[in-house]
C-alpha cells in the first residue's frame, strides 16, 4: 500500500461504503478524471482491510457507519500499518462526535457525503500531495462542532506541546486552522512559501501530529483557536 509520487501515474483510489449507489456515483466522478482511478471497492471495513492488504493504493475514501466493521475501526487499523494510504473520512454533517477519533487515528480529513463533485476531487488530490483536507468551510464548521462536544482529556499534553512553539509557529498554526494553504500563509505573513513549509514541519514535529489536520485539532482542543473565530 505504498503511495507513489504525483507524476508517476493516476492516483489510485479505494472506495469503502456499504451503499452501492454511493460507490457508483463516486466511481463515476473519479473515473472521469485522467489523473485518478478507482482500484478497490469495499462494502465494509473488514472487507476493505482484506482487499487493501498488499494492494498499491494512494487514497481511501472511508465511510463511517457500515456493518461488520465501521469506518473508524478500519481507519485506525489501516493507519497503524506501514506505508498506509491516506484516508479521507466520509461523513454527514450531523454525525456524532466519534468521527474525530478517526482523525486522531491518522485520517487526513473529512469529506461530507453531499459535497459537490469538485470538492471530492480536490480532497483526493490534496491528501495525495501529503496535505490534509481542512479548507472547505463546511469541513471547518464540522470540526469546530466536534471539538466543542468532545471531552478535553487530551488537551493538557497538547497545551504543553503548544508551549514549545515559537510565536511565528503559533501564528502559522492559527492560519492553518483557518484553512489557509501554504501559499496563502506566505502571502499573509510576507514570507517565502519555503519558509512556511519549514514552519509547518516544525509545528507538526513539536505537536507530534501526523499531518496538518491533527495539528488543527490540537489548535482547537487547546483553545489556541476558538470555534467561529
Amino acid at each position: 500500500m505504498t503511495a507513489h509520487p504525483p507524476d508517476a501515474g493516476p492516483v489510485r483510489v479505494a472506495l469503502v461504503d456499504d451503499q452501492e449507489l454511493v460507490r457508483a456515483g463516486f466511481r463515476m466522478v473519479i473515473e472521469s478524471q485522467p489523473d485518478l482511478t478507482v482500484v478497490v471497492e469495499a462494502s465494509d471495513g473488514e472487507q476493505a482491510l482484506r482487499l487493501l492488504a498488499g494492494r498499491a493504493v494512494d487514497v481511501v475514501l472511508m465511510d463511517v457507519r457500515m456493518p461488520t466493521m465501521d469506518g473508524l475501526t478500519a481507519t485506525a487499523r489501516l493507519t497503524a500499518t506501514a506505508d498506509h494510504p491516506r484516508v479521507v473520512v466520509l461523513t454527514t454533517f450531523d454525525l456524532d462526535e466519534y468521527v474525530l477519533e478517526a482523525i486522531r487515528a491518522g485520517a487526513s480529513g473529512f469529506l461530507l457525503k453531499d459535497a459537490p463533485p469538485e470538492e471530492m476531487l480536490a480532497a483526493v488530490r490534496t491528501v495525495h500531495r501529503g496535505d490534509a483536507v481542512i479548507a472547505p468551510s463546511s469541513t471547518r464548521r464540522l470540526l469546530e462542532h466536534l471539538v466543542t462536544v468532545l471531552p478535553d482529556a487530551a488537551a493538557e499534553p497538547r497545551r504543553e506541546a503548544l508551549a514549545a512553539l515559537t510565536d511565528r509557529e503559533r501564528e502559522v498554526l492559527v492560519l492553518m486552522a483557518r484553512g489557509r494553504s501554504n501559499s496563502e500563509i506566505a502571502a499573509e505573513l510576507f514570507v517565502a512559501e519555503a519558509t512556511v513549509k519549514t514552519h509547518v514541519g516544525r509545528v507538526l514535529a513539536k505537536l507530534g501530529a501526523r499531518d496538518r489536520v491533527q495539528a488543527v485539532v490540537a489548535a482547537y482542543e487547546t483553545g489556541l483557536v476558538r470555534p467561529g473565530s
